[in-house]
């Protein structure tokens, strides 16, 4: 099973659509990697620079009902395409969630009071967080600070993930 974890991106807002997360104009790119320098290009954030802020990220932290919008298989495979594989808010859309899981990526859901704390104090320090899948639980540090958030991982997702995504997943059982 792979490692989740790394550095975070905090982007702190709602309703961050599948078009802000890949536009759809590069849906007609034929390989995942073209999909790279565009992640969140059209996200209208305050001080967020997608060239720049995405760099040497592993996770993602956000608000409720992320990746809402048009519902396509791409906008995961961007965030994978960068090395992102964790992404933790308060909601997903469901076909966005299931997308990531079937990619081998973690879609982690918590409380909006675990959000909220998460932000209030983390979000502009340089924090990490590592995912203990087998335990469902968040290690999230940064400078000198250091603790862990209990989270909720259904069945066939853990299976999902630990198999690297539904291919692999269906190559070892059919």
């Amino acid at each position: 099973m792979k490692k989740f974890g790394g550095e975070v991106l905090f982007l702190d807002r709602s309703d961050i659509n599948t078009d802000e997360i890949i536009p759809a104009k590069y849906l007609t790119e034929i390989t995942k990697k073209a999909m790279r320098p565009h992640l969140l290009e059209d996200l209208i954030l305050k001080n967020f620079d997608n060239k720049i802020d995405i760099k040497h990220k592993g996770v993602v932290v956000s608000r409720a009902n992320f990746g809402c919008g048009s519902s396509r298989e791409h906008a995961p495979w961007a965030f994978e395409q960068n090395h992102i594989n964790v992404i933790i808010a308060e909601s997903f859309a469901r076909i966005f969630r299931k997308n990531c899981y079937n990619c081998g990526m973690l879609a982690i859901e918590l409380p909006k009071e675990d959000i909220d704390e998460i932000f209030k104090y983390y979000c502009g320090r340089q924090t990490f967080i590592k995912i203990d899948v087998n335990r469902e639980i968040i290690i999230i540090s940064s400078e000198d600070t250091k603790e862990e958030i209990k989270f909720h991982l259904g069945g066939f997702d853990k299976d999902l993930i630990k198999a690297g995504g539904w291919i692999h997943y269906v190559d070892e059982r059919y």
